[in-house]
């Protein structure tokens, strides 16, 4: 098999098996509340301890990724989130459920900004865009599978065994990415030796600063972490929202996720390349749009009209991602885009770590998840006013990247 088609494989079944895990919370929530007798709030603190660690790893593996030995970390940290995945069927209090999270969040936090780094290593500028869209449909993809096969694990088990077939994922994907996994030809050990003798790297201090004074690295990042924010709460809690106030049965309110995953892949197969096309930032506006809408509609929506606005909301989610990651390249430098997009998971981070308790506590207080969606809209509006100054700001000169 050819090494980049194995490499590139890799990277999407790391990035299929990460949000499987992610986004598999959700799904597993309805039927983990009343087990562990938690409130909403409670359920948010458990997911958020899944993103503080997940954001206080991404920038260091981002960076130990854009040096270091890809193959290695992706083995281990893979390995990591299968395992505590895996112990999350063993949880009886928030405390171990918290606990196991954080060991799944920090396996978790080297299946984005290196993964996507290590993609586009293996891919040519011409075809950035389309690669890394297909690439991050392996996200979509890993919500569809997790909403689809995880609830009829739990029907016929219980949420328990739900986890325990996402650990055995993790676990399955640790041992390919061992298999496949290599660094491009041109950054092997002894050619990178010369490399760094005619090119010697920035040290990261340098290259933070130098973004950390950029207002285009600002508005970005803050972008960034509004879309984090505003997206976390449909995942945590649209499934209960069905459940417990539209009366759906379980098997049908977790649909609604695999709706997300099938809009997910429209967005990343029709958006991504068009982005090569108008700019990123156009598409990244229009993904904020997408959102706020569609997290508006959930609201408000009854029946089909849920449906149609998750829909919505799945187009401008499943495009986010990989168009975040190829404007590190585009505006900024190719060959730090792993430290770039670890540091913007910083912001991510923060807004996916304060979203779920927040989203939960205001249900708790009003008795309805309605005005978490609502809170979600107002999130996606102003990541879009955030990007809006950039609409005709241009990406770097290739030559800007060395």
């Amino acid at each position: 098999m050819d090494r980049r088609l194995a490499v590139l494989a890799a990277c999407f079944l790391t990035i299929f098996t990460s949000y499987a895990v992610r986004y598999g919370y959700g799904i597993l929530l309805p039927e983990m509340l009343p087990s562990l007798d938690i409130t909403k709030t409670e359920a948010g603190v458990i997911y958020a301890s899944f993103f503080i660690a997940y954001t206080i790893l991404s920038p260091v593996l981002g960076l130990l990724g854009d040096r270091y030995n890809v193959r290695l970390l992706l083995t281990v940290f893979v390995g990591v989130l299968g395992a505590g995945t895996f112990l999350m069927a063993f949880s009886s209090t928030i405390v171990q459920a918290s606990l196991f999270f954080i060991l799944a969040g920090i396996g978790s936090a080297v299946c984005w900004a290196p993964t996507m780094a290590l993609a586009q290593r293996w891919t040519s500028d011409k075809h950035r865009g389309k690669v890394l869209a297909f690439i991050d449909v392996g996200s979509a993809l890993g919500i569809i599978g997790t909403s689809t096969v995880v609830p009829m694990i739990v029907i016929a088990n219980d949420w328990r065994a739900g986890w325990m077939s996402l650990g055995v994922l993790g676990f399955a994907v640790a041992v390919l990415n061992f298999l496949a996994v290599r660094n491009h030809p041109g950054e092997q050990p002894a050619l990178r030796q010369v490399k760094l003798k005619q090119h010697p790297s920035e040290p990261i201090g340098t290259i933070y600063m130098r973004l950390l004074r950029d207002g285009r690295f600002w508005l970005i990042g803050l972008a960034y972490l509004l879309t984090g924010f505003s997206i976390i709460i449909p995942f945590t809690f649209l499934s209960t929202y069905a459940v417990q106030e539209l009366a759906f049965s379980y098997e049908t309110a977790t649909k609604l996720i695999t709706v997300i995953g099938i809009g997910a892949v429209i967005g990343k197969t029709t958006l991504g390349p068009l982005s090569d096309k108008i700019g990123r930032i156009k598409v990244m506006m229009l993904c904020a749009v997408l959102i706020a809408g569609g997290s508006l509609g959930m609201a408000y929506g009854q029946r089909i009209w849920l449906i149609v606005f998750t829909a919505v909301f799945s187009l401008g989610y499943g495009t986010a991602w990989s168009m975040y990651a190829a404007a590190a390249s585009d505006y900024f430098s190719k060959e730090s885009s792993g430290s770039i997009v670890g540091l913007w998971t910083v912001y991510l981070g923060i807004g996916s770590v304060i979203s779920p308790i927040i989203a939960g506590w205001i249900a708790d207080a009003t008795g309805t998840l309605s005005w978490s969606f609502i809170l979600a809209a107002v999130g996606g509006i102003i990541s879009f006013l955030l990007l809006a100054p950039m609409w005709r700001s241009a990406p770097r000169e290739p030559t800007q990247s060395r």
